[in-house]
């Protein structure tokens, strides 16, 4: 049955028509229409009663009775508009459409909450700089021996995009390659031969049950040594992570970030990627053969800030291959004296937290440099004459110490200058046609997010 039978009433119906209509409808009100259903205006049974004590009889037209001037919605109306006409004390409220047709009735006790909409997933990881231990954080290292790690995350980050569909068909793009994957379903997408090696690596993981779109892009280039691979990881897991009844952690985020990066796909590296661009913040990391440990550093803002200031943040233009960079140093980690390099390099990471934690940042930047002294020598492919020149150009004009990020091999520098001599470096670095990135702390780490479509 047409539940809006009984409010609708033709402009040439009696009065009396009119009557039994409310008495059907029990609302006190009817719509007048004309022959194309279009409302006209509005009757109620107090209109009604005024006419027929004027003199009307009950057999005279209905529309004599019309009030065009009346309380309606349309569909664009918001419900805060609504709930404020029930609130001017209005029963009943008629939904015209743009034809002017009643489309439904609206009372106080039938005014629903607008019903659960179409949602899509962002996500967002940010990438990290290190200031010592790398290395130390390959399982091959601290399987016998404590590893530390100390990092930041940064204002530059991967990004997610998820959309459900309501069949199973997958479509993937990434914006930083340029690449895009469209299958029929989940497995098909995973069996497809693409340079988004890592972004299948990760889906077949998370094994969602559903067909999605998927959109990736990132602040930074590509082999940049800022943990990239790891805040794409993070950021997909991440949108995943919103339509999942059972949220995953950050330590499980990170560890299925590990687990597609380097189990699945085989990329030799360190853990202290994951970690970071999920935690965010400054973190000293402690890595054993039982557990990794995330310790949040509770950095003095002043501190923060005037760190913030003195870095230098330097693209090298140059790619690398970090898994090489890191089978390499795996080989290398076999002769005694590179494993003691790596385990000064974790007491001086020590000291730089320590310097850190009480404002000497001269020391930290001191220490910074000898952390990247230690470093080159883990392996023949963390740096080359290239690199070590453009290091010791650097110390020439104003740099107090620094270190290539990441594997090594090539990606960014960072560097450390005192206040008055940092415009004198940024000018040299610019000379050598080489660029420098802007950035501020990230404390968030992961952050996702379900919107409405």
């Amino acid at each position: 049955m047409n539940k809006l039978k009984y409010f609708i009433i033709n402009e040439s119906a009696s009065i009396k028509q009119a009557l039994v209509f409310l008495n059907k409808n029990m609302h006190g009100i009817l719509f007048v229409s004309d022959t194309s259903e279009k409302i006209l205006g509005a009757v109620t049974d107090g209109d009604i009663r005024r006419r027929l004590l004027d003199g009307y009889s009950i057999h005279d037209r209905i529309d004599l009775c019309m009030n065009k001037d009346f309380i309606k919605a349309h569909p664009t109306d918001s419900r805060e508009s609504m709930i404020k006409k029930f609130d001017n004390n209005f029963k009943v409220i008629p939904l015209i459409d743009s034809n002017g047709a009643l489309k439904k009735i609206y009372t106080q006790n039938n005014f629903p909450v607008a019903s659960e909409q179409a949602n899509y997933a962002r996500a967002k990881a940010p990438v990290r700089i290190s200031f010592g231990g790398g290395g130390s954080d390959l399982t091959h290292f601290f399987s016998h021996q404590r590893g530390v790690v100390l990092n930041a995350t940064i204002s530059l980050y991967s990004h997610a995009v998820l959309k459900k569909r309501s069949d199973s068909k997958i479509i993937i793009y990434s914006a930083d390659l340029g690449l895009t994957i469209k299958a029929s379903n989940l497995q098909a997408a995973l069996k497809k031969k693409s340079k988004l090696s890592l972004v299948q690596a990760v889906l077949e993981l998370a094994n969602p049950d559903f067909g999605f779109e998927l959109q990736l892009y990132s602040d930074f280039p590509t082999s940049s040594g800022l943990g990239g691979s790891s805040a794409i990881t993070s950021a997909i897991l991440g949108a995943f992570n919103e339509f999942r009844d059972d949220s995953w952690s950050e330590y499980e985020i990170a560890e299925i970030a590990f687990q597609a990066e380097r189990i699945s796909l085989k990329i030799s590296g360190g853990w202290q990627d994951q970690y970071a661009c999920t935690f965010g913040g400054f973190n000293f990391m402690e890595f054993t053969a039982d557990d990794n440990l995330i310790f949040p550093l509770r950095l003095n803002k002043k501190i923060a800030l005037e760190l913030e200031e003195c870095l230098i943040l330097c693209d090298t233009g140059i790619a690398h291959d970090s898994g090489d960079i890191h089978d390499d140093q795996k080989i290398s980690m076999s002769d005694s004296k590179v494993s003691e390099l790596v385990k000064s390099n974790v007491t001086n990471t020590e000291h730089i937290k320590k310097a850190m934690l009480k404002g000497d940042l001269e020391k930290f930047a001191s220490l910074l440099d000898k952390a990247w002294n230690f470093k080159r020598k883990f392996s023949a492919k963390i740096s080359n004459a290239r690199l070590d020149a453009l290091y010791d150009d650097a110390k020439k004009n104003g740099a107090l110490g620094g270190k290539l990020l990441g594997a090594g091999g090539g990606g960014f520098f960072l560097f450390y200058a005192r206040p008055f001599d940092r415009p004198a470096l940024i000018k040299h670095l610019l000379s050598k046609n080489l660029s420098i990135v802007n950035f501020t702390f990230d404390d968030s780490g992961l952050q996702s997010w379900k919107y409405r479509e």
